[in-house]
């Protein structure tokens, strides 16, 4: 005949159900900063991109011109800075302004990026140096 050890159910106690949420738990409070940090810093590659883009079509403009283009523009998701040639592509995150004049140039991206108080900045000049003066990244 059948024992009493025999007709025993099968499955997960809770106790080892329990375990299990507490790992998966664990895991995710170490993964999703890690993500959130990661996913920001490739968002940054867009003003990067551009602002070397536009240090580019500047240098091009002057040699073209004598002096540097679109001063005081400013240029957001989906606008253009005309006189140099540079279109901000319509899903940006970063707004963009030009200060320009004969012989120098600053374009400064600004973005929150993680919705906190702290907005990133990055900025090129005449001389193609890009700086991230204020870093929205929390590292």
């Amino acid at each position: 005949m059948f024992s009493k050890f025999h007709n025993r159910e099968k499955g997960f106690t809770l106790i080892e159900l329990m375990i299990v949420v507490v790992i998966i738990g664990i895991l995710a409070a170490l993964a999703i900063p890690r993500f959130m940090q990661a996913t920001t810093k490739s968002k940054q590659s867009e003003a990067k991109q551009l602002l070397k883009q536009v240090y580019t079509m500047q240098r091009t403009y002057r040699q073209a011109n004598g002096n540097y283009g679109d001063d005081g523009v400013t240029a957001a998701a989906g606008g253009t800075f005309t006189v140099i040639g540079v279109e901000i592509m319509t899903g940006a995150q970063y707004s963009y302004v030009m200060t320009a004049a004969a012989n120098t140039f600053t374009c400064v991206a600004t973005a929150n990026l993680d919705d906190d108080a702290t907005v990133d900045t990055w900025q090129i000049d005449q001389n193609g140096t890009l700086a991230n003066t204020t870093n929205d990244v929390n590292t």
